[in-house]
């Protein structure tokens, strides 16, 4: 029986996940969770042109790496990321042609795709500082654990920038709704930790000392589910926002019906009647 999900992602070979190495952000396995960490503490993990790029193509490299069922985004030192690079980023961007800025814009946007592609659930962990670029990290998570020290913040107004980056205008009013996404947008202010719980932002709280401990179980948790329809809901909340609800209806019909034809589904059912817990395996 061909496995639907390699019908459903991208053709290529199969990837294993120790294959990925990248050299600017963390990496490693915690079962079947990755975990990537950004990983400059001093600087409270700025972003660099090559971060950005790198992190772009781990997130497409994911496509084809069955092992990873769940993926983990943290920073290191206790803050999660505060944005492109003051010195390595935002400095040269004042020199480049407009070109060469399009050029830039269109790449960290297509990170932002690479993450809503990537069909494993990602679970941003955030803790610390996650401001302008780090933000939009967070918010291009499937889900969010953070700190009630954490400081979120969507800067681009405070440095003469349209809040319509990366994809803000389009996904944040999703997560917080329209309004409170104007707000955060238009100020540039921090959206507390028990404020973005308490707007939406935040699915969970932790205490800094277990927030990475907590969101790896979280991812593990999710990782122990049906993969191939964890990355059918995946796609489908991300196609539906732009359908009518006789579209939407239709479509989920059709992905429910591919997921039917999963031996997962058949799992289920035999562990049912059995009265037993299935196991999962992503076919």
């Amino acid at each position: 029986m061909t496995r639907p999900m390699d019908a459903h992602l991208a053709s290529g070979n199969r990837r294993s996940a120790d294959s990925l190495q990248p050299q600017h952000v963390g990496w490693s396995i915690e079962g079947r969770v990755g975990v990537i960490t950004l990983n400059r503490p001093e600087r409270k993990n700025p972003l660099t042109f090559e971060s950005y790029a790198e992190l772009r193509d781990l997130f497409r490299a994911l496509v084809q790496v069955d092992e990873v069922r769940a993926v983990v985004v943290q920073g290191a030192g206790g803050n999660f990321c505060s944005g492109g690079d003051v010195h390595e980023i935002i400095g040269p961007l004042t020199q480049m042609s407009m070109p060469d800025l399009l050029a830039f814009t269109r790449m960290t946007g297509d990170f932002v795709k690479a993450m809503r592609a990537c069909p494993q659930p990602i679970v941003s962990a955030i803790d610390g500082v996650c401001a302008g670029a780090g933000a939009i990290i967070a918010m291009a998570s499937d889900l969010r654990v953070g700190t009630a020290r954490s400081k979120t913040a969507f800067l681009f107004s405070r440095v003469g920038l349209a809040g319509c980056d990366m994809g803000a205008c389009s996904l944040l009013p999703r997560i917080v709704g329209q309004g409170r996404a104007s707000e955060l947008l238009y100020t540039g202010r921090s959206l507390g930790g028990e404020e973005a719980l308490q707007w939406g932002f935040y699915n969970r709280l932790s205490e800094p000392e277990a927030l990475s401990a907590s969101a790896i179980a979280w991812a593990g948790e999710l990782a122990q589910g049906p993969s191939f329809a964890h990355a059918m809901t995946k796609r489908m909340l991300h196609q539906e926002w732009a359908m009518g609800v006789d579209e939407a209806i239709e479509s989920e019909a059709q992905a429910q019906a591919i997921c039917m034809m999963t031996q997962d589904f058949h799992r289920a059912y035999e562990a049912f009647a059995a009265k037993t817990k299935p196991s999962f395996e992503g076919d």
